[in-house]
């Protein structure tokens, strides 16, 4: 049997608090949540499920990239339905909007609270 992803975990000083975050932003619920470790699932399937570890010394990437500086190494797309209410609900949220957006028409660059990226996207982009 082939290996199978199960998690992506991003690494933050507040582990509990990123997963309130991601549990309003994708409307899924919070499985796991301490002081080291938090975790959020989706309520009606086996998908891979979006966790946080404790990084007491986490350093947010710099957006756009800019050499010698923290390099992201991965971000998180998340499709939505509508563009401007989606942002407007993230930002209420705690997130911040990016002023670098290289798809304006239907992506949106944002920051969670801590300063992880992810874009929001309308289908067929």
């Amino acid at each position: 049997m082939p290996a199978r992803l199960v998690a992506t975990v991003l690494g933050t000083p507040d582990p509990p608090a990123l997963a309130v975050f991601y549990s309003e932003l994708l409307g899924w619920e919070v499985t796991r949540s301490d002081p080291y470790w938090a975790r959020v699932c989706h309520p009606d399937d086996d998908r891979p499920s979006l966790s946080f570890q404790l990084e007491t010394d986490h350093v947010a990437p710099v957006w756009p990239q800019q050499p010698g500086s923290q390099q992201m190494q991965a971000h998180l797309d998340v499709q939505v339905d509508d563009l401007e209410q989606e942002t407007a609900r993230a930002v209420s949220l705690g997130a911040t909007v990016e002023e670098h957006q290289p798809q304006p028409d239907g992506v949106r660059v944002i920051r969670d609270p801590h300063g992880h990226v992810l874009c929001l996207f309308l289908p067929g982009f």
